[in-house]
């Protein structure tokens, strides 16, 4: 199995011999740039997804033109869209782009369902990873539904190592569930309280412990 491989997913060295030939014989790299898209909503899935290197958004839209971000795959995660998609032989039910130029190893339908058919460790290595997105998908949805959006905005901004950064009215709304009319707002509010500073296409945070206090 490739080196690159191990070093990114060192579950798959626990495998037997002839669940790596297997592996090792379906397995495919692809490399595509920055802003594909990676996959659409209601497209077919062309294979299990293991990210060696970048990172993709996937996100959800709705019929008025809304996103979200459900999550972002980095390199060493698979993406638990595409899991669900193969074991359910179902479509696509989100889109993901690729953030930046992105390096991933795809493990075609038919392989990806004998190793899970074949192999115990394969398995547990698949289930392991899906079962740990999908909290992560519970604690966005609890957020969404019952954090206000001050709260959810002032920990977003917290979460910049850097206290000046550029971003857009329109990536926080993304971000948060929201739309950048709402989002404005909050901002607006946030600097006349003086806790931030505004510029063209970025944000200067002047009081961390404000925000502290205004997530608290």
């Amino acid at each position: 199995m490739q080196k690159i491989m191990m070093d990114h997913f060192p579950e798959l060295g626990r495998l037997s011999q002839e669940s790596k030939r297997i592996l090792e014989e379906g397995l495919h790299i692809v490399t595509a740039p920055s802003g594909t898209v990676m996959f659409a909503e209601g497209s077919e899935c062309r294979g299990y997804v293991m990210l060696l290197e970048g990172t993709v958004r996937v996100q959800k839209s709705s019929e008025d033109g809304r996103e979200i971000t459900l999550y972002r795959v980095e390199a060493g995660e698979s993406c638990i869209m595409t899991t669900t998609c193969l074991i359910s032989d179902d479509q696509y039910g989100a889109e993901g782009i690729a953030e930046t130029d992105v390096t991933l190893a795809v493990v075609p339908p038919a392989t990806f369902n004998r190793l899970l058919a074949q192999s115990e460790k394969f398995r547990n290595f698949v289930f392991e990873v899906y079962a740990k997105r999908m909290s992560m998908l519970m604690m966005l949805v609890e957020e969404v539904v019952f954090k206000k959006l001050d709260k959810r905005l002032a920990q977003l901004l917290l979460d910049h190592k850097n206290d000046q950064f550029d971003v857009t009215h329109q990536d926080i709304a993304m971000e948060l569930g929201s739309v950048r009319e709402v989002v404005s707002r909050q901002l607006k509010v946030f600097e006349r309280q003086e806790l931030i500073k505004l510029g063209r296409g970025s944000i200067q945070i002047m009081d961390r412990s404000g925000l502290q206090a205004a997530v608290d």
